[in-house]
């Protein structure tokens, strides 16, 4: 057991896995897959309102999906302790080429050094990049309705045409993000 836990596993694996807890969620607990509700259920747990948009009993409706984030994390933590840091990434030469054009060079990690490092996290153009990323990204999540995880798994499952737009959405704003917005940025 230790084994298949000391590694990744393959596309075929934990893809299906993944897809399965769709209908397993909602026939277990008619409950839909997605991780960015955790952020209002997180706020209404540490700061209670009587009304709006966090006054709602979050223990009746997100206590079980906090619990699930709480495990994801766990899980990718005790997957990175146990797994360490893989010896070099697999990446394609066109795009360490494209990469090293934008001046990221260091691929000895699971991310990028020269993003998230302490010290470029630290620096004023790494803190507001965090800063205003993260605003992006709780903005296009509470106006898409959900994540990434959310429409792209359950979404699609149910054949939402909702979550295909948002995830078009997504996937345009990772391309502009990525050609125009990191090429300025860096």
């Amino acid at each position: 057991m230790l084994a298949l836990l000391s590694r990744p596993w393959p596309w075929y694996v934990a893809g299906p896995l993944i897809g399965l807890m769709v209908p397993v969620l909602l026939l277990v607990g008619n409950r839909l897959f997605g991780i960015s509700a955790n952020f209002r259920h997180a706020c209404a747990a540490i700061i209670p309102a009587r009304s709006g948009y966090l006054g709602y009993d979050w223990k009746r409706v997100g206590g079980w999906n906090l619990a699930f984030a709480l495990g994801a994390l766990l899980g990718g933590s005790i997957v990175a302790v146990g797994i360490g840091h893989p010896e070099s990434l697999v990446i394609a030469e066109a795009t360490r080429a494209d990469l090293a054009a934008l001046g990221i060079t260091r691929f000895d990690g699971f991310a990028p050094a020269e993003l998230f490092s302490v010290e470029a996290l630290t620096s004023v153009r790494g803190a507001l990049i965090m800063v205003v990323g993260g605003f992006l990204v709780g903005f296009g999540t509470a106006y898409a309705g959900g994540c990434t995880s959310g429409h792209g798994v359950a979404g699609l499952a149910n054949f939402e045409l909702p979550s295909l737009i948002a995830l078009i959405g997504f996937f345009v704003g990772g391309l502009v993000g990525t050609h125009l917005l990191l090429p300025l940025i860096l």
